[in-house]
C-alpha cells in the first residue's frame, strides 16, 4: 500500500467491495480520483493534513450504481411537462391536464405523460376525457411505458386520423365499436400524431439532461446507458444534449449512448451509425452501442410470443405479437454490427423476441468469433426455459428491470389473463437466469418506472413493490440482496464496458455511494427505506443529502 496521503478517506463503517468474493472492508482511500487502498485500520495511516475524512458512522459504502437501461433526457424533460405519474385515478389525470393547460395558455400542444394502463378498461383511455379538459388544443400524452399515447379529438383531427385510416404495420389505432379512433395509439401508431408535436429545442433537451443528472446522482447513480438516442421512428433524439454537456464540462456522469436502429430501414443505415459513433463520443460520453427494439409490450399484445395471446374467455387468438425486425434480417444486422465492434442492446420482452435476439447473437458469434462486444437483452418479461442457458453460452447479459416483477393491476388484469398460467409463470425469471449462469445487469427504464436503484433492489429481493402488502410475485425468482446490488453495480458496469468501475479495488475509479444505513442489517422488507447520503464521481462529491 502506498503511503502518500489520500485526498479522501472513508472510515468507520462497512465497505462492500462487490468483488468476486463479496468481501467487506472498513476503510477506503482515494487519490487523484482513483481508489488507492481498501482495508481496515491501516487505511487511517493515509490521512494527511489535507485529506478529507468521511466518517461512515456505520453506513454502507459501495460502488456507484449504474443504470443499464434508462432514458435520462426524456425523463428530465417530462419532469417539466404535464406529469401524470404517481396516481392511477383518471379523475386526477383530467384535473392535472386541465390545470397544466390553464397554467400554460401559450402552449400550442399539451404534452407529457406517465398515465397507467391499469387506470382504464382494457388499458385504453378515450379521447372524451381529454376533450373535456382541453377542447381547443391538441393533447398528446404518452403512457408510463412509452408504448402508447392518449390523444384528444383535436390531435386526431390535425393528424387526419379517421375510421378509414389503416393501422401502421408496427402499431395499432384503438377504435370504438363503430370503428372511430378511440383516442389511444399503440406503438408505431403513436408517430401519426407524435410527428406533429412541436419539436423540443436544444435548450429543452439540455435542461432535461441536467435535471435528470441531478436526480440520478441523488439516487446514487454515477453512470448509465441511455437506451434511445434516436433520430427516427417518431422518437426524440437527445444526442445534442449529451454532446453539449460533454463538451462544456456539464456532464458529471459517465454515459453510454445506445444509437437507435431504425426498424423501417436495413443495413444501409450502418455507415450513419459509424459516423454518429465517432461524432458523439467525447469525454464522459461514448456512443458505441446500437439499440434494436425487437418487439413491444405484453399489455397491448405487441410483445412477440412463441404462442398466441389468449382472449378474455381464455381462448387462443390469432395474435402472437409483433417482431419489429424480420428474424433472419436481424441476424444479418447484428452480425454486421458486431463485426464493427458495436455492442447491441436489444429490447426483447416476449419469449419469441428473446429467442430471436439470442439467435442473432449466436449468428454473430458464429460469423465473427467471440468478440468483446457484450450484447445484452433488456426487459425479459417472458423467457422460454430452453433459452435460459443460452445467455451463458452466448455471453449475452440479462438486463433486468426489477420494478416490473410485482403484482399490480397492470400485471394482474392486463397481462396474466392473456398469457395463460404456464406462460405467466415464466415472467421475469431473475432467479432462473442467475442459476443458469447468466451475467445480470439492472436498469430502471425511467421514466417508465422509478429511477431509484434501491427500489429496484427491493423488488428484486422481495418481488413486492415498496410499501405494498400484496403477495410476492413468483417468489422463487427472487434474488438475494448481494446479488441484486451487484447487478446494479458490477453487472451494469460490465454492460457499460466501464471496467474500472463497478467494484472497489485499488486502481478503479472512485465512483462511490454512501447509504444512510447498512441494508444488510435490517429486514428485507425495509430495503426500500434506504436512502443515498453521499454520491461521488471520480472522487468528487456530486450529491449530499441534507443530513449527510
Amino acid at each position: 500500500m502506498t503511503h502518500a496521503p489520500a485526498d479522501l478517506l472513508f472510515t468507520g463503517g462497512p465497505v462492500l467491495t462487490v468483488d468476486s468474493a463479496r468481501t467487506r472492508a472498513t476503510g477506503l482511500a482515494v487519490r487523484g480520483g482513483r481508489v488507492v487502498a481498501v482495508g481496515h485500520d491501516e487505511i487511517k495511516d493515509l490521512a494527511g493534513p489535507r485529506t478529507e475524512v468521511v466518517d461512515l458512522r456505520g453506513r454502507l459504502l459501495l460502488p456507484g450504481f449504474q443504470d443499464a437501461h434508462v432514458h435520462a433526457v426524456m425523463g428530465g424533460v417530462e419532469l417539466g411537462q404535464c406529469d401524470l405519474s404517481g396516481t392511477t385515478d383518471p379523475r386526477e389525470y383530467v384535473r392535472r391536464v386541465r390545470a397544466y393547460a390553464e397554467a400554460h395558455p401559450g402552449r400550442e400542444w399539451i404534452t407529457g405523460g406517465g398515465w397507467s394502463m391499469e387506470s382504464f378498461h382494457g388499458g385504453v383511455p378515450a379521447r372524451d376525457l381529454l376533450d373535456a379538459a382541453v377542447p381547443d388544443r391538441p393533447v398528446y400524452l404518452v403512457n408510463r411505458d412509452h408504448h402508447g399515447a392518449w390523444v384528444n379529438s383535436r390531435a386526431l383531427e390535425l393528424a387526419g386520423i379517421t375510421a378509414r385510416t389503416p393501422d401502421p404495420a408496427d402499431g395499432r389505432i384503438e377504435r370504438d365499436a363503430g370503428g372511430t379512433p378511440a383516442g389511444t395509439l399503440q406503438e408505431g401508431a403513436m408517430a401519426l400524431v407524435g410527428a406533429l408535436v412541436p419539436a423540443l429545442t436544444a435548450a429543452d433537451r439540455l435542461a432535461g439532461l441536467l435535471r435528470a443528472q441531478e436526480l440520478l446522482h441523488g439516487l446514487g447513480v454515477t453512470a448509465w446507458q441511455d437506451a434511445l438516442l434516436a433520430g427516427s421512428d417518431g422518437y426524440p433524439d437527445p444526442s445534442d444534449a449529451y454532446l453539449t454537456a460533454a463538451r462544456d464540462g456539464l456532464l458529471t456522469a459517465t454515459v453510454v449512448g445506445a444509437l437507435w436502429w431504425a426498424r423501417g430501414r436495413g443495413a444501409e443505415q450502418i455507415p450513419e451509425l459509424l459516423e454518429r459513433r465517432d461524432r458523439l463520443t467525447h469525454g464522459r460520453l461514448r456512443c458505441d452501442t446500437v439499440k434494436i427494439m425487437q418487439d413491444g409490450v405484453a399489455e397491448n399484445f405487441t410483445a412477440a410470443m412463441t404462442a398466441p395471446y389468449l382472449d378474455a374467455c381464455g381462448c387462443a387468438t390469432g395474435n402472437s405479437g409483433i417482431s419489429f425486425i424480420d428474424p433472419e434480417a436481424l441476424e444479418e444486422y447484428v452480425t454486421a454490427l458486431d463485426a464493427l465492434d458495436f455492442q447491441v442492446h436489444f429490447h426483447a420482452l416476449g419469449d419469441r423476441a428473446v429467442r430471436e435476439a439470442l439467435n442473432a447473437v449466436q449468428a454473430a458469434r458464429a460469423a465473427n468469433g467471440w468478440r468483446d462486444t457484450r450484447p445484452h437483452l433488456a426487459h425479459l418479461q417472458v423467457v422460454h426455459p430452453d433459452d435460459l442457458p443460452r445467455f451463458r453460452t452466448l455471453g449475452a447479459t440479462a438486463n433486468l428491470q426489477p420494478l416490473w416483477a410485482v403484482h399490480e393491476p397492470q400485471m394482474d388484469e392486463l397481462t396474466i389473463p392473456f398469457l395463460g398460467p404456464e406462460r405467466a409463470a415464466r415472467q421475469y425469471p431473475f432467479g432462473d437466469l442467475l442459476r443458469a449462469g447468466a451475467v445480470l445487469a439492472a436498469g430502471s427504464d425511467w421514466p417508465v418506472s422509478s429511477p431509484d436503484p434501491l427500489h429496484g433492489v427491493h423488488v428484486a429481493v422481495n418481488r413486492v413493490a415498496p410499501g405494498c402488502d400484496t403477495r410476492p410475485f413468483l417468489p422463487g425468482q427472487a434474488l438475494d440482496l448481494a446479488t441484486a446490488l451487484a447487478a446494479y453495480t458490477a453487472g451494469s458496469a460490465y454492460v457499460n464496458r466501464l471496467d474500472d468501475t463497478g467494484s472497489l479495488r485499488p486502481g478503479n475509479r472512485a465512483d462511490l455511494v454512501v447509504l444512510d444505513r447498512d441494508p444488510f442489517d435490517g429486514p428485507a422488507e425495509a430495503i426500500a427505506e434506504t436512502r443515498v447520503a453521499l454520491t461521488y464521481v471520480g472522487g468528487t462529491r456530486v450529491h449530499a443529502a441534507p443530513d449527510a
